[in-house]
């Protein structure tokens, strides 16, 4: 699909300056979000799942979950029948469950280009960048705290990346902005530097509402209550604990029909029991809880079921990724969403080296394909992730964005028409022949194989001429030409100036605060 310009609102002036923008841009490819013709593996059998289930009902009933600091949320559930003691609130078997039934099992989230949307839920898979590290890392530059000149460069980088389908969220926390105005910085950076869908911020329920403001901005304020035009992360602070800022920030969401993915944060043997079955249980009772409350916000605002899932080191406390648990752990996720009927978010680009090496590599690669076959349908953090998610590095960015690819041409499948069953070409060829020239391989060689626009497979002698690069070094090139080649998409200038209006008047609301 190639990039075509596209406004959320058509109503606004400056749309012929728009269009001649278009006619003189270039055009980037970025592939349609995955349709998986392949299994998803069920690890759990029917046994396991209901044991799960009804764990899960009975840790709600019996120990149940704390609100604290949000008396609204509390009177919500008092309305709804559950038992509030204090900050906990404790849901009878089913309520949980049957509020979840109007939650949707899938839902468009909208670009500002058309040709961008993406549809969360079914056999689809979304791909977005890494969400959150404080720390950026470069060839260059090495190890530091994230600026904002970083996240602008990190929202080209997805921009460009074609196997890569959202912007994204907070690709890195730019440290040079204030707090309490950098969630400003960022969304405009979204909403002007690619066409891609994003991620509003929660980091508070009122930097929620910026986020609903602004895209009210650039799509119209009608089409935003009618569409749902961000997904964002709302964390649980496991264990079973729905925190006052998170749960203000889903609630300004569901307000007004955006989405959100409810995760807990699971590192197991800290924040949930070491063992896989126990582990599920908790996620279940979290996610029911979370996505319940977003009901009792709205009745059919769009959510997911997320689950962050890392196991630990026992002898440092560091968090290990790519590991057979976390596999285990998501795997069985994917099959608890199943039954509920709704979207799947987990897996990652997950590693903890510290740097884009072999063991980043391996880590990543694991828990790549750990989110394909088990069925995720957002994945966050697919690609850039380093050091247990403190540092976007702009190599493994473009390494693992490129490796993305993989992740498609799996999901195709095997196909199985007469063009597939190539009989012609074997008939052609004989024993002993080859089939390098044969018509077959003529007519089917461009697009027969997926090809790394990364990896070096030249032969030795011609790799040591051109300096024996290892991927990171490759990589560093990578950067520099995506960065080199950008291009914005067009945007209506009218949309922009107001944009810019909201942005100074809500940094002007307010002293600057870096705490």
């Amino acid at each position: 699909m190639t990039d075509t310009a596209a406004t959320g609102r058509r109503g606004r002036g400056g749309g012929g300056a728009a269009r001649r923008a278009e006619r003189s841009a270039v055009s980037f490819e970025t592939a349609k979000y995955i349709e998986r013709n392949i299994p998803n593996l069920d690890i759990l059998n029917e046994e396991a799942l209901q044991i799960i289930e009804a764990n899960a009902e009975t840790i709600l009933e019996e120990i149940g979950v704390n609100f604290p600091d949000n008396p609204a949320a509390l009177q919500r559930w008092r309305d709804a029948g559950a038992q509030v003691d204090g900050e906990r609130v404790r849901i009878p078997k089913g309520l949980a469950r049957e509020l979840c039934k109007t939650a949707p099992s899938e839902y468009t989230q909208h670009a500002r280009n058309p040709e961008r949307n993406v549809v969360v839920g079914g056999r689809n898979l979304v791909l977005a960048p890494v969400y959150g590290p404080p720390f950026v890392r470069d060839a260059a530059g090495g190890r530091r705290y994230a600026t904002l000149a970083d996240f602008q460069k990190f929202v080209k980088l997805a921009y460009m990346s074609k196997w890569l389908h959202h912007s994204g969220g907070t690709v890195c926390e730019p440290t040079d902005i204030p707090v309490n105005k950098r969630h400003l910085d960022m969304l405009y950076a979204h909403m002007t530097l690619s066409d891609k869908p994003f991620m509003g911020s929660v980091t508070e329920p009122s930097r929620a509402q910026d986020s609903v403001d602004m895209c009210g901005v650039l799509f119209g304020e009608d089409f935003v209550q009618q569409n749902t035009v961000m997904t964002s992360l709302i964390n649980i602070n496991s264990p079973m604990t729905f925190d006052d800022v998170m749960m203000g920030a889903l609630e300004v969401y569901a307000k007004n029909n955006q989405a959100c993915i409810i995760s807990p944060f699971i590192v197991g043997g800290a924040m949930a029991p070491v063992s896989v079955m126990g582990t599920l249980t908790q996620v279940l009772a979290e996610v029911l809880a979370g996505i319940a409350y977003s009901q009792l916000c709205r009745k059919g605002a769009p959510v997911i079921f997320g689950a962050f899932v890392t196991s630990i080191d026992m002898n440092s406390g560091a968090p290990t990724f790519g590991t057979p648990e976390a596999a285990h752990i998501t795997y069985g996720a994917g099959q608890l969403a199943r039954r509920m009927g709704l979207p799947f978010r987990s897996a990652g680009s997950f590693c903890g080296s510290k740097l884009p090496d072999a063991q980043a590599a391996y880590e990543t690669s694991n828990s790549l394909n750990m989110g394909l076959l088990s069925g995720v349908n957002f994945m966050l953090h697919a690609c850039g992730w380093l050091e247990g998610g403190l540092v976007s590095s702009f190599e493994k960015f473009v390494m693992d964005a490129d490796q993305l690819g993989t992740l498609h041409h799996l999901a195709k499948g095997v196909q199985i028409d007469e063009n597939a069953q190539a009989m012609d070409a074997i008939r052609e060829v004989g024993p002993g022949g080859h089939y390098l020239g044969c018509a077959h391989t003529q007519a089917n060689f461009k697009s027969a194989f997926w090809k790394s626009d990364l990896l070096d497979y030249k032969p030795f002698e011609t790799w040591q001429d051109e300096g024996a690069r290892d991927t990171q070094a490759l990589a560093t090139v990578r950067v520099e030409k995506m960065l080199n080649d950008y291009q914005q998409p067009p945007i209506d200038p009218a949309i922009v100036e107001a944009l810019d209006a909201f942005v100074a008047k809500r940094k002007a609301a307010e002293p600057d605060s870096f705490m």
